[in-house]
């Protein structure tokens, strides 16, 4: 009897057990299943907050006298021309714009390779080179992010003055290099903290200059950096304003954001054709991230963890 008894009450144990595991099971895949919608709720409507500013730049420049405040979903007569004008230049405020939006392809690409080769050459003379007491380059220069770039507008805008540099594009490039070349310091180091030294020394010891190891070595191994970097500085440099503004005052030197301020001047803002100028402008940067998301991401990942 007391062997039955014993085993019953073991048997009872077990059940209870596995009904009380079960019970935790059931519970957990609960709390799962309510994490993951509401995650997907949440999602849902960061999305939906995202995506109603550029449906309503779309349905703007979709209008044909510009109503912004239309209380319609969708354009009761949906037409492109403003599109065309902005093309053709059909409108006297986009008189300049062919040359303006040449003006800061121009400033994004000089702005591109000089942070590109500025940051790569210092990387590589510190950490491949062996500078003595080259770290106080990289911190040094990592510290002029602690004044906000907002602060030093005024000072730029002396300097340049200064320099007779006022309405030059290049001035706009120097500012905007300036605040770009740290991040790219700091990237491209820590990055190529997984390039092994060992590759240098083998090519030292087979008769390569240092400027042989860096564009058949350093440059090739540091393809992922460049891409995620050079993107980076791209679309500051496209995307910036306030130095542009505070530079460029001539039309013929302008870059499209600073121009597109300009259709604020009238009594009559043409708000279709800004939306239109402003949805041609952001083709470039959006097809750029496009073509580069994959190596923009290995190259940030790859240097933020590295080291």
């Amino acid at each position: 009897m007391s062997t039955v008894t014993i085993e019953t009450g073991v048997s009872v144990a077990t059940a209870r057990t596995a009904s009380s595991s079960e019970r935790m099971r059931r519970a957990a895949r609960r709390v799962r299943y309510l994490t993951n919608a509401g995650a997907a709720v949440l999602s849902v409507v960061l999305l939906i907050w995202t995506l109603i500013p550029i449906y309503n730049m779309v349905m703007v420049s979709l209008e044909s006298e510009g109503d912004v405040f239309s209380d319609h979903l969708f354009p009761a007569q949906p037409s492109a021309h403003s599109f065309w004008i902005v093309l053709s230049q059909g409108f006297w405020y986009l008189e300049h714009f062919w040359h303006q939006f040449g003006n800061s392809v121009y400033i994004a690409v000089m702005v591109t390779l000089l942070v590109l080769v500025i940051g790569s050459l210092t990387t590589f003379s510190v950490m491949r080179m062996r500078i003595r007491n080259g770290w106080l380059v990289t911190n040094a220069a990592l510290l002029t992010y602690v004044i906000p770039a907002s602060f030093l507008a005024i000072p730029f805008y002396l300097i340049m003055q200064h320099y007779g540099l006022h309405n030059n594009r290049w001035s706009v490039i120097a500012a905007l290099v300036t605040f770009a070349t740290p991040y790219a310091i700091f990237i491209f180091q820590e990055y190529g903290r997984s390039i092994p030294i060992e590759l240098d020394e083998s090519a030292r010891i087979d008769g390569a200059s240092p400027l042989q190891i860096y564009f058949k070595i350093y440059l090739p191994l540091m393809a992922p950096a460049l891409v995620a970097v050079g993107t980076y500085a791209l679309l500051l440099a496209w995307n910036e304003y306030l130095y542009q503004f505070l530079l460029l005052s001539k039309k013929e030197n302008m870059t499209v954001p600073v121009a597109l301020a300009q259709f604020l001047n009238s009594d009559v803002a043409p708000w279709n054709y800004m939306m239109a100028t402003a949805i041609i402008y952001a083709i470039p940067p959006v097809a750029t991230y496009y073509a580069f998301r994959r190596r923009m991401s290995s190259g940030l990942t790859m240097g933020g963890v590295k080291g």
